[in-house]
């Protein structure tokens, strides 16, 4: 397989969901981008819309030698699709888990509508990211399974990811989470969602994680993937946080993918 790996992952996360993941692929040529304010700076004048993290991710992808893989989680993967759709020339295939967002009858899951309502959204992101580290630690923890009272190696290996993250989120990612989730209060998604089929020109793997229920549900995966001319994955018992949780099978569902192109 030729073309460098690249991962790109949502909110409210930092690059370190991937970090279980990146021993199970066991590559080297594999690079974490951050979306600004999701783990990286957010820079002065930058809006946080869809279209703009789009344009964002064009340009670092266009820095790379070559075409490269793709991979996108929560926003990520739309972010993906959004490139998928507008410059295939920039990528050798792509990998999303969030395609269901386009179905034209996704209804954002309860959370991000609370983010797309002006005032609650404020109230909510000033209350979870201003909040003292230990206590977005332990947020971060119940979200990605490390909360448990039984101590192993994977429950302590999810734990560090979560201080890691947690530690990520401040007032640059309040705001971009806002503006973000605003920009895409439907119909945008679904209007959006009528050039999936741009994203066929190039090989694409829908990951369908059936526990997760806030990127649709396994029937409008099954129907984007139908629609994006994508193969589908289905990771049954697994959630929102797949490649956390079990990075092994994810990473043989994406291996596989990569070595079905020729």
């Amino acid at each position: 397989m030729t073309g460098p790996i690249v991962l790109v992952h949502g909110n409210p996360e930092t690059d370190a969901v991937w970090d279980l993941l990146l021993g199970a692929l066991d590559r080297l040529d594999v690079f974490r981008l951050s979306p600004p304010g999701f783990g990286s700076p957010l820079p002065s004048g930058f809006d946080s819309s869809m279209d703009r993290y789009r344009d964002w991710l064009i340009a670092r992808l266009e820095a790379f030698a070559q075409p490269v893989h793709l991979v996108g989680h929560d926003w990520g993967g739309l972010h993906a699709l959004n490139v998928a759709m507008t410059r295939p020339d920039l990528l050798r295939s792509w990998v999303s888990d969030a395609a269901g967002v386009y179905d034209s009858d996704y209804r954002w899951h309860p959370l991000a509508q609370i983010w797309q309502a002006p005032g609650a959204g404020e109230e909510w992101v000033n209350a979870a990211f201003a909040a003292p580290l230990p206590q977005r630690i332990i947020a971060m923890r119940e979200l990605l399974g490390a909360d448990t009272a039984a101590a192993s190696p994977t429950v302590a290996r999810v734990a560090r990811i979560a201080e890691r993250v947690a530690a990520g989120q401040d007032a640059d990612m309040a705001r971009a989470v806002l503006s973000l989730y605003r920009s895409a209060a439907q119909p945008v998604m679904a209007q959006a969602g009528r050039g999936l089929h741009s994203a066929a020109a190039r090989p694409g793997l829908i990951v369908d994680a059936t526990d997760d229920d806030t990127t649709g549900n396994m029937e409008s995966r099954a129907r984007m993937a139908e629609v994006a001319g994508a193969s589908i994955a289905r990771l049954h018992g697994l959630g929102h946080w797949w490649m956390v949780q079990d990075p092994h099978r994810a990473a043989q569902v994406l291996n596989n993918f990569w070595a079905s192109q020729k």
